[in-house]
């Protein structure tokens, strides 16, 4: 599903849900959110909310008009009360399994901040998140060419390589697999010794021989099948490291999972994808375990069976 509100910024979402779903072959749906403000003194005026009603629907049925055809038909929905709560809402009674959202909708943008809807759909909403931020480009179609696939050698991390695998190949795209080793601390109470030194460069070099080892055969796996795959292993902070990358190798859609090696369950996003989400300008996938996008469609695609027409 795709939310939009009546802003332009919230438009971009289109296209790129569109490529996902065709990609997925999945149905879309266009979901506008009536807003009812949480309290108020004065009752609304029936004649006047019902003139709102459909015009919400009529704008809604408009945009999907303009980008479905006789091949791709997609869905509309308005829903009426708190836009988060009831996107969540609306997609756990569907089963949707994958939210379409703007970083930016009618609030306007902001620089590394997100919207209030969307801050509250990373923090609450389950399944998988596409995060468009909202200086993307204004286009009608979206052909993905590079996406960028962060691994940190967890199960969690790789469990977006089935869908990262069919959207590359239903985009004919390339797959950047990389790996940010990371700095190692030591405890320092004055200036490093030459041993700690030597150490220091000894474990950083390790990461980097067994991190390349890792990419490489992943990168084998994935090329029997026909993928363009490029990896890339860098040194230093993570979410930096990464927020850069993004942009250096000018990738058109990041895929993560939520949760990487060090995830806790307690939180809807681990710390990488946290900054990612607030740190680049980049369209943010963000793949939960268990979501619907990377489990069931791709899962079916990848095992030679076509897959079901699912709820995106």
């Amino acid at each position: 599903m795709a939310c939009l509100d009546t802003s332009w910024l919230s438009h971009k979402v289109i296209p790129h849900a569109v490529a996902i779903a065709n990609a997925l072959h999945a149905s879309l749906t266009l979901l506008h959110v009536l807003e009812v403000a949480p309290t108020t003194d004065v009752p609304l005026d029936p004649f006047e909310w019902d003139v709102r009603r459909r015009a919400a629907h009529d704008y809604i049925k408009r945009l999907a008009s303009e980008r479905g055809d006789e091949t791709f038909n997609i869905d509309t929905i308005v829903v009426e009360g708190q836009p988060a709560e009831q996107i969540c809402l609306w997609a756990r009674n569907q089963r949707a399994g994958l939210i379409a959202v703007g970083t930016h909708g009618d609030s306007g943008a902001v620089d590394w901040a997100l919207g209030d809807t969307a801050r509250k759909l990373v923090e609450t909403c389950s399944g998988a998140l596409l995060l468009v931020p909202s200086s993307a480009s204004d286009t009608d179609v979206v052909h993905y060419r590079r996406l960028l696939v962060p691994l940190d050698g967890s199960s969690r991390a790789e469990s977006v390589l089935p869908l990262a695998t069919v959207l590359a190949k239903a985009q004919d795209a390339e797959l950047l697999l990389t790996h940010i080793v990371p700095v190692p601390e030591l405890t320092e109470i004055g200036p490093l010794e030459v041993e700690d030194i030597r150490l220091k460069d000894a474990v950083i070099r390790r990461n980097e021989r067994v991190a390349r080892q890792y990419l490489d055969c992943i990168r084998a796996r994935l090329t029997e099948h026909g993928l363009a795959v490029n990896v890339i292993l860098r040194d230093g902070d993570v979410r930096g490291s990464l927020s850069r990358l993004a942009v250096e190798e000018a990738a058109d859609l990041v895929i993560l999972s939520a949760h990487g090696r060090g995830g806790r369950a307690d939180v809807s996003c681990g710390s990488i994808a946290s900054f990612l989400v607030t740190h680049t300008a980049t369209p943010l996938l963000i793949v939960r375990r268990g979501s619907g996008s990377g489990s069931r469609a791709s899962t079916e695609k990848t095992n030679g069976r076509p897959p079901g027409r699912a709820v995106l």
